[in-house]
């Protein structure tokens, strides 16, 4: 019975075309087809038939599938938005790739760590939690929000930026001057 449920489950885990699935996800797939022990079990054979990746407690992805590094970051720590220098090099501004995926959110900062690759979270006052936006599925600052962003946590002694490694042309002129007004007083904001 567990085996003919179990591979109901994949079949919907494959069908539903997501990329992330929380234990609670999971769960709703199956209804209350099965017992919690009976549910745990199917999710301990799913990682070990490399069918699903555990992130950390209740948190998976799809082994093989798409998932964004970017879509992770968001799924790791919510709410996030993906900002920094992540952001500045997805929009153009910034050349080089970092080799971490650092995003913004308005809980406690932390750094979480699969497979090798780094995903930090600086906190922001919530009065400063927007400027972000839906792109192909993960939410990330607009190209002038990051770089305020990254300005901002310079100004708390909490980052560097190199200004002659970024690309200001690629920015919104008027965003940007508009976005500059919603923060507090910061040093270094007219690198435009």
């Amino acid at each position: 019975m567990e085996t003919s449920i179990l591979t109901v489950l994949v079949k919907q885990i494959y069908q539903s075309k997501l990329e992330v699935f929380t234990t609670k996800t999971l769960r709703d797939m199956l209804g209350s087809k099965v017992s919690q022990a009976a549910f745990f079990s199917m999710l301990t054979r799913l990682t070990s038939q490399n069918i699903l990746q555990k992130l950390e407690r209740d948190k998976y992805i799809l082994v093989g599938g798409r998932a964004h590094d970017f879509s992770i970051a968001n799924f790791l720590y919510e709410p996030s938005y993906v900002s920094l220098e992540a952001a500045l090099n997805f929009h153009g501004v910034l050349s080089q790739f970092p080799y971490e995926v650092a995003s913004m959110t308005t809980r406690k900062p932390v750094t979480k760590t699969v497979d090798e690759k780094a995903y930090r979270y600086a906190r922001i006052k919530k009065s400063l939690f927007w400027g972000y936006e839906p792109i192909q599925g993960f939410l990330i600052a607009q190209p002038e929000k990051a770089l305020l962003d990254l300005l901002y946590l310079t100004s708390k002694g909490l980052a560097i930026v190199h200004t002659d490694e970024l690309d200001t042309s690629k920015l919104d002129e008027a965003r940007f001057a508009l976005y500059v007004k919603k923060f507090p007083s910061m040093k270094g904001t007219d690198i435009l």
